[in-house]
Formats: C-alpha cells, sequence, structure tokens
C-alpha cells in the first residue's frame, strides 16, 4: 500500500513538474519571441530610417545635377545665341557688300556697253577707211586684193621653203652627230666588256719530251714509228735539235690535235711501235670527239644560246682548232655573240637573236677544209639544213655584206665581227706596227702648246696628257681636250674609241733653312 502510494506521489510529482516545466519553457518561448519582435522592429526602423536618409541623399544629388545640367544648357544657349548673332551680323555685312558690287556691275555693264557702241562706230569707220585704203592700194599697184594675196603666199612659201630645207639639213646633222656619238659609246662599252687575246699558233703544235733519248723511240727502226705517226694523223713530225721537244706541222689543226695527243699518250705509256700507235691514235681521236662536244657545249651555255641540234654544237666546239689571221675562231664567236648582245639590249633590239647570230656567223670555217666554197656560203648551207630561222641566216649571210641585212640584228652581228677582228689584242700586230700608232697618238697630243707630257696606255685606248699648270688654266683644259680629240679623229685610224684624259696638277717646292 505504501508502496503503491509513493509510486502515484511520484508520478504526480513528475506529472506537476511536467506542466510546470513546459509552462516555464513556454514563459521563456514568450519572453524570448517578445524581445525578438522588438528587436525585429528596431531594426526595420532603422532601416526605414536609413533608407529615408539615402532617398534624401539621391533626390539631392538628382537635384544638384539638374542645376548642372541647367547651367551648363543655359551657357550653350547664350553661346548658340552669340554664334548666331555674329553670323547674322557678317550676313548683313555680305549682303551690304553685295548690294555695292551689284550697283558697281551695273555701273561697269553700262560704261561697256556705252564703250561697246563707240568702238561699233570706230569699227565701222576703220571699215570704210581700210575699203578706201585698198581701193586705192589697188589702183596703185594695178593688182586685186586677191592676186596681192595670192603673190604674197607664194613669196612666203618659197622662204617658208627655204628655211624648211636649212633646218632639216641642221637638224639631220645633228643627229647624225648624236648617232655617231651613241654608236661610239654603244660600241666602246661592248669593246671594254669583252676584250681578250685571242690569238695562237696557227699551224704548228710542239709536244714536249722527258729526255732526247725519246726522240730514237719516236722514229723507230728505220724510221717505222714516225711514218706510222705521219700516215695515221697525217702531219709531219720535225725532229731537230731543239732539246727535248718534238714540232708537229700541219695546215689540218685537228689533225695536229690528234697527233698531238696520240703523241703524249704513246710518250706517258713508253711502248711505241705500229700496232700501239694504231691504237693511241683512235683513243686521240675518240678523245678529241669529246672535247669538240664539250666545247661547244661550253660555248652555247657562255653565250647563253639554246635549242641548238647537235650537229652545230659539234661544229662550234670545232672551231677552238680553227684560227684566223691568228684570232681563235671560237673564241672570236663567242666574243661576237656577246658583242651583238650588249648592243642589241642598249638599242632595245632582240638580244636572243643576236646572240645566236653572232655564235653562229662563222659556223662555216668549221668545214671549208672539208667542201668548197667560202664560210660563208657553207655555213648558210648548214644552217639551212639544220632548219634555222631565216633572220639567223641573213644575219650569217650578211656579216661580209654578201648580201644586205634584213634586221638591224644583222647589221649589229656585222659590227661585232668587225670589232673582234680590229681591236687591240683580238688579231696579230707586228710590233713595229703597234709602236707606230702609239707613238703617233703621243706625237699629237704633244703637238699642241701647254703640253708637258703624253703616255698612251690601255693598248691605245687612253691617252694621259699632263698639262703645264703655268700655261693651261681649269677652263683651258676643256678646250684642249676637246681640239686633241678631233685631231686625232682627223688624223688617225684606230678600233674603238681613245680616251682623252688631261691631268693638271700645281706643285710648290720650297725648302726650309
Amino acid at each position: 500500500m505504501n508502496t503503491l502510494i509513493i509510486i502515484a506521489s511520484i508520478v504526480i510529482s513528475a506529472v506537476i513538474f511536467f506542466f510546470v516545466g513546459v509552462a516555464y519553457r513556454k514563459k521563456i518561448a514568450e519572453s524570448k519571441i517578445q524581445s525578438a519582435e522588438e528587436e525585429a522592429k528596431k531594426i526595420i526602423e532603422n532601416a526605414n530610417k536609413d533608407a529615408e536618409n539615402k532617398k534624401k541623399e539621391e533626390i539631392f544629388k538628382a537635384k544638384e545635377e539638374i542645376m548642372n545640367a541647367r547651367n551648363e544648357l543655359d551657357k550653350e544657349i547664350k553661346e548658340r545665341r552669340g554664334e548666331i548673332q555674329n553670323q547674322e551680323k557678317r550676313l548683313f555685312q555680305r549682303e551690304e557688300n553685295i548690294d555695292k558690287k551689284t550697283d558697281n556691275l551695273e555701273k561697269k555693264e553700262k560704261e561697256i556697253e556705252q564703250k561697246r557702241q563707240e568702238l561699233e562706230t570706230e569699227k565701222g569707220n576703220l571699215e570704210k577707211l581700210i575699203s578706201m585704203q585698198r581701193e586705192e592700194l589697188e589702183r596703185i599697184s594695178g593688182l586685186t586684193s586677191e592676186q596681192a594675196k595670192e603673190q604674197l603666199l607664194k613669196e612666203l612659201d618659197e622662204q617658208i621653203t627655204n628655211e624648211k630645207a636649212v633646218l632639216i639639213k641642221e637638224k639631220e646633222q645633228k643627229f647624225k652627230e648624236q648617232a655617231d656619238k651613241m654608236a661610239k659609246e654603244i660600241i666602246g662599252y661592248s669593246i671594254q666588256k669583252c676584250a681578250a687575246d685571242h690569238s695562237q699558233e696557227t699551224t704548228v703544235s710542239i709536244v714536249s719530251l722527258p729526255n732526247d733519248d725519246m726522240k730514237g723511240r719516236i722514229i723507230g727502226r728505220e724510221g717505222r714509228n714516225i711514218k706510222a705517226i705521219e700516215t695515221l694523223t697525217g702531219v709531219d713530225l720535225i725532229i731537230d735539235d731543239t732539246p727535248e721537244a718534238v714540232v708537229l706541222s700541219g695546215f689540218d689543226p685537228l689533225r695536229r690535235e690528234v697527233a698531238r695527243i696520240a703523241l703524249e699518250k704513246l710518250i706517258d705509256d713508253g711502248r711505241i711501235h705500229p700496232s700501239k700507235i694504231e691504237e693511241m691514235v683512235e683513243k686521240a681521236k675518240e678523245e678529241l670527239a669529246e672535247t669538240i662536244k664539250e666545247e661547244g657545249e661550253r660555248a652555247t651555255l657562255e653565250t647563253g644560246v639554246m635549242g641548238l641540234h647537235p650537229d652545230l654544237i659539234k661544229l662550234i666546239g670545232k672551231l677552238k682548232y680553227r684560227t684566223s689571221y691568228g684570232q681563235n675562231v671560237l673564241n672570236h664567236s663567242i666574243e661576237v655573240s656577246n658583242l651583238a648582245r650588249i648592243m642589241a639590249e642598249e638599242l632595245g633590239l632582240d638580244p636572243k637573236l643576236a646572240r645566236r647570230a653572232g655564235l653562229l656567223h662563222d659556223i662555216g670555217k668549221a668545214l671549208d677544209h672539208d667542201m668548197e666554197g667560202t664560210h660563208v656560203e657553207i655555213g648558210v648551207e648548214v644552217l639551212k639544213k639544220y632548219k634555222e630561222s631565216p633572220a639567223v641566216i641573213n644575219a650569217v649571210e650578211a656579216h661580209h655584206g654578201d648580201v644586205e641585212p634584213q634586221t638591224i640584228e644583222a647589221v649589229l652581228v656585222q659590227a661585232a665581227d668587225a670589232i673582234s677582228a680590229s681591236r687591240p689584242g683580238a688579231r696579230r700586230e707586228t710590233l713595229e706596227a703597234y709602236i707606230k700608232r702609239l707613238q703617233e697618238l703621243e706625237s699629237v697630243a704633244d703637238s699642241f702648246d701647254g703640253v708637258d707630257k703624253s703616255y698612251a696606255i690601255q693598248a691605245g685606248r687612253e691617252i694621259r696628257i699632263i698639262v703645264k699648270p703655268d700655261k693651261i688654266s681649269d677652263s683651258q683644259m676643256t678646250i684642249l681636250g676637246r681640239e686633241i680629240a678631233e685631231k686625232i679623229e682627223k688624223e688617225m685610224d684606230y678600233p674603238g674609241q681613245i680616251k682623252v684624259n688631261l691631268v693638271r696638277e700645281t706643285r710648290i717646292i720650297d725648302y726650309a733653312k
């Protein structure tokens, strides 16, 4: 019983405490809620106050910006008004000026009209006076105005014709002088670019021997070796007292070259007998044929001539072993090609045609030992056979004047051939003739008063003259140079051009004692 009471009291107490706790918690929660609500109200009030203050500030700023904008607008309006007023003033002034000018123009128009009427009156008077004078002149001269006009025109026509003839003659002379000068400049320029020494031996070749004992081996027993060489090559071997040398003589340079190559091969091999000689001669012919081909290709590459037939290239290579007046024909042909090309470029013509015709102009000399006819006729026949162009064939046919040149390039090939053959160093010239020409050049310069010394230099292409400074002034040097050049042109024959170079030098020497 007591236990139940105790349990019941405990349960009742727990329930009471529970409800008391709940009531206490509720009271605490309500107080917190109330305090939170009060805090929220304060925050809302503060936020409203801050928002109101910011609103007022923004409104104040907006009002201030509006005031500034109004002030700027008023200022701009005032400026615009001032500009408009200034423009109105200027327009008013222009209107006044225009009115004044209009008045002046009206006055001038009236004056001009008055003058025009006066001129019309004077014109009528003059026409009457002229008519009277014409009638009087016709009466005095016995000619009508048409007859007098016809006679006057006839006299003027004769006078103008004479003046025209004189003017044309002067112009022709002037153009001829200019053309001669330009031609000399172009030819001189071409010569200077292509000058080279092309002279060489023409009928003999010399083969060096390691010793004089080799001469006996070349001759062989009873001369069988030398006979074999001469028979197979067609050249003469001259074995004389010349130490360690054999001379090969023959008019055909290709045969001499075959003999030279074969003999050198025999000397290097050491075995010299008829069968070996025959073998070496065949090898020499093959080697010469290859050399001829290489030389022809070298010439075409050096001149820039492309598209030639292989047989023509071989014929060009053969020109290496052909000479004319001591001048190597292959080198001469290359030089003519280059000279013709340079002159064609200077004159604005076809350089390809000029250099092709220049290279082929002496192609006939490669065959003139084997065929009848001049080298020009042979060359034309060969070029026609290999379908060369008519312009090239005409240039080759005309380069010695056998036919008339049909193109300017043909004339250039003709000139280039003459230049290459006649310029200093191209062909053999006797020492006496060469020295005589240089002495003559110096004597022409020395013949002028005021010349101290003169020197012919550059194979006679330049004369350098030292003048006396006490007799010839700087201004007089120009006249003296022109006079010397004219006298050289008048009294001397020379290829190309000669540069007259005058030097004036003043030296003062003193001694300190």
